[in-house]
Formats: C-alpha cells, sequence, structure tokens
C-alpha cells in the first residue's frame, strides 16, 4: 500500500511538472501577438523593428485591430476571409450563431457559407432570418453524404469548394457565437505570428448543474492530451486543434492536401490540427471571446457527447481500453481510497495525491469561475468520464460508435 501510494504521487508530480505545464490554462487569446518579421536582415536595419540578431524578431502587437496588418504594409488591407458552417438540424442555435458571424466587426471582405446538412427543423430558414439586411450570408444546400466522409467534413468540403479564393477560412460550428472582434483577432495572431492555424478553444455553456461539474473537466482533460504550450511550439510535433474555431490559410490547406486528407477522422479537429502542423506553424488557446451555446443540462447529454468520440481517441483498440481504464483508476481513484481507508504512511501519501490533483485542477476551475472546492471532487468526475469512455466501446461494438444527427459515423474505414 506504501508503495502504491508513492506510485500515486510520483504519477501527479510527473503530471505537474510535465506536459507542458497544460494545468496552469495560460495559453489564452488574450496574449498578446507577437509581430514575426520575415524580411531579411540588410533590409531591416533601421526599421526599428525587435533585435538585429535574428530574422524572427518579435514585437508586440495591440489586441484592437488597426487599419493594415503588420507584415503587409501600411497600404495593404486585410486579407479576405470565408466562415464556413456546417449546420444539420441547428434551429435551436442558428440564429445566436450567424447572427454574431454577420455582426463581425472586421476592416476586411468577410462572407459566411452555411452549408444545410439535410437540417429537417428549418435551420436554413432561421438563418436567413439572422442575417437579413446583410450580403455577407450565402446559404448552400449540402448535398448527400458521400462514401467515406464523416457528416461534418462532407459539409465542411462543399463550403470550401464554394469559397473561391479567399486567403483565410474561418471552419467554425454552427453552435458556436462570436464575440464583434474575434475574427479580427484571429487574422492579427495568424498574419502577426506568421500561423498557418490558429485555432480557439471556444468557452463551453456552464450553467446547468451538470455543466458545472463536468465540463470544466473536460477542457482539462483536453489540455491534459493536447498540451496548449506543445501544440504551439514551432517544429514538427504535437498538433492539435479545437474544432468549433479554427482560422485556416487556404494555400496552406491546400498544400495539405485539403479537408479531405482527414474526411474520416472522427476527431477532425486534432487530426486537421497535426495534418496542418507539418505544413507550418499552428496556434491553440482559450478564449471567452467564442462561447459554445449548445446545451446539456443532464448527466446524460454530456455522456452523449463524451461516448460519441472516446473509442476513437483510443484508435478502436481494446489493449488501449484496458490500458486507459487501469490507468485512470491508478491515477484518480487510488488517492482518495487510499486516503480514506489505508493507514499510516500509505495513508498520507494518497492525501497527498489527492491533495495534488485538486491543486492542478484549480486554473481551469477559475477559467469556469467554480469553487475551488470542484477540485476534490475530480476522482468522481474522472470516473464518470471513465465510464463514458466504455460506454463509447460498447455502442461501437453496436454499431452505434459516434452517433451525431442520427449518423453512426466511428470506424469509417474498418
Amino acid at each position: 500500500m506504501i508503495w502504491l501510494g508513492a506510485l500515486t504521487v510520483a504519477i501527479w508530480l510527473g503530471i505537474a511538472l510535465g506536459r507542458g505545464g497544460f494545468w496552469l490554462a495560460r495559453e489564452r487569446d488574450t496574449q498578446p501577438v507577437p509581430v514575426r518579421d520575415r524580411t531579411p536582415l540588410p533590409e531591416r536595419e533601421g526599421l526599428g523593428v525587435g533585435s538585429s540578431r535574428g530574422n524572427a524578431a518579435l514585437a508586440p502587437y495591440p489586441p484592437t485591430p488597426g487599419p493594415s496588418l503588420p507584415g503587409r504594409g501600411e497600404e495593404a488591407g486585410w486579407p479576405t476571409v470565408v466562415a464556413v458552417v456546417p449546420a444539420r438540424d441547428e434551429a435551436e442555435v442558428i440564429a445566436e450563431s450567424i447572427g454574431s458571424l454577420v455582426a463581425q466587426d472586421y476592416p476586411g471582405d468577410f462572407r459566411i457559407i452555411l452549408v444545410d446538412d439535410g437540417s429537417g427543423d428549418g435551420t436554413a430558414a432561421i438563418a436567413r432570418a439572422a442575417a437579413r439586411g446583410s450580403d455577407r450570408l450565402t446559404i448552400l444546400r449540402g448535398a448527400p453524404l458521400a462514401r467515406g466522409w464523416t457528416g461534418k467534413l462532407w459539409a465542411v468540403s462543399q463550403g470550401i469548394a464554394a469559397a473561391g479564393d479567399a486567403e483565410y477560412l474561418l471552419l467554425t460550428d454552427a453552435d458556436i457565437a462570436h464575440a464583434p472582434d474575434t475574427l479580427a483577432s484571429l487574422v492579427a495572431r495568424a498574419e502577426g505570428d506568421d500561423r498557418v492555424l490558429v485555432s480557439l478553444m471556444a468557452r463551453l455553456r456552464c450553467k446547468s448543474f451538470a455543466e458545472r461539474a463536468l465540463i470544466p473537466a473536460f477542457v482539462w482533460f483536453f489540455q491534459m492530451l493536447y498540451p496548449f504550450a506543445t501544440v504551439n511550439a514551432r517544429g514538427r510535433g504535437l498538433g492539435g486543434a479545437a474544432g468549433g474555431v479554427m482560422l485556416v490559410r487556404r494555400t496552406a490547406l491546400e498544400a495539405a492536401g485539403g479537408i479531405g486528407a482527414v474526411r474520416g477522422a472522427l476527431i477532425d479537429d486534432c487530426a486537421f490540427g497535426a495534418l496542418m502542423k507539418r505544413h507550418g506553424a499552428i496556434w491553440l488557446g482559450l478564449t471567452n471571446r467564442a462561447r459554445s451555446i449548445r446545451v446539456y443540462d443532464t448527466a446524460e447529454s454530456v455522456a452523449a457527447m463524451i461516448s460519441r468520440s472516446a473509442y476513437a481517441q483510443l484508435r478502436y483498440s481494446l489493449w488501449l481500453l484496458a490500458g486507459t481504464t487501469i490507468g485512470l483508476a491508478l491515477t484518480y481513484l487510488a488517492p482518495p481510497l487510499l486516503a480514506v481507508f489505508a493507514r499510516g504512511y500509505a495513508q498520507t501519501l494518497g492525501m497527498m495525491a489527492w491533495i495534488l490533483m485538486a491543486i492542478l485542477f484549480q486554473p481551469m476551475l477559475r477559467f469556469y469561475r467554480r469553487s475551488p472546492l470542484w477540485g476534490a471532487a475530480l476522482p468522481g468526475i474522472a470516473s464518470f468520464y471513465a465510464g463514458c469512455t466504455l460506454l463509447s466501446a460498447w455502442q461501437h461494438a453496436r454499431g452505434r460508435g459516434g452517433m451525431w444527427k442520427g449518423r453512426a459515423q466511428a470506424d469509417l474505414h474498418a
């Protein structure tokens, strides 16, 4: 029991000191946007930008957009952007989502393409009404789902094809509401810091009891799997993205093989981020600018959201499922069990590990304005997520994996 306690403490110390410090939640879109000067060194002499010691001098860029972008020259305008919004039966959220896009305070040319993916609830009509008085919105009726594609990506591919030669594509979900400066801040970071992909982890709705109990941990676990600092590091390595908000440079996407390169990926955002990182620098961060307005008002609805892709994260492997289940039990359940039922050194070590995990959860709880006492509940929350992972495997075995809007999409190429 003492050795078990020591192992749990070692695990949590490793989590605290490794994984890019994910738990600190420092990667946010409120960070200053650096301006990466890509002109040759001799041409930069006397420009007064950064240091003369290298070709990647950085200078702060104000978050409020100006009349021109850094690196494009005073006479250059903002790049053209087309937002692609796939929507399937989104009547409850589409008005707010499209309304927030239409209201973007963006100085450049900006258009919106809504791809209505066979909706039967009037999604297109509601979206059209929300954009009344604006010429930014185009509604495209989606074609029947093509073999080998997930529904969302098939809709996105049609929107991209209709976007023409826009310099950037904003791939955003139908349940995301954007602050008026969201697009301008995304473009400023992409242009100023030379990123081919800029993605935001939208602030998830956190109002019902189920959301308050389970949603902060969802983002925390996502950051553990895809540490934002590691994702944002230049060069080869771990890539990832958050599918709700992704601004991608069109030429880089074409060089990567287009959206069809990840057409069958159930966890399409992270697959997309990994794809784009092979073709340039990417950036992923937390935000308050973009909000998810999808309602998860019960534990069952949260479980459905998690189980849709949890088994895909394990590559549909029973061995990885067994190892993950054991690992979660050792990491999250052993500490409180030792703290409550063990004695002596084993109990002390279990308590230390439990306190460590509660501390590491605090920055995310503060971000979502939740009580710090939820940190002590992390073992129970993790158990819920473990159960959802097992449920995901069970659904896959029954041929209902990746269920979304009436489509079972898991493991398309099996």
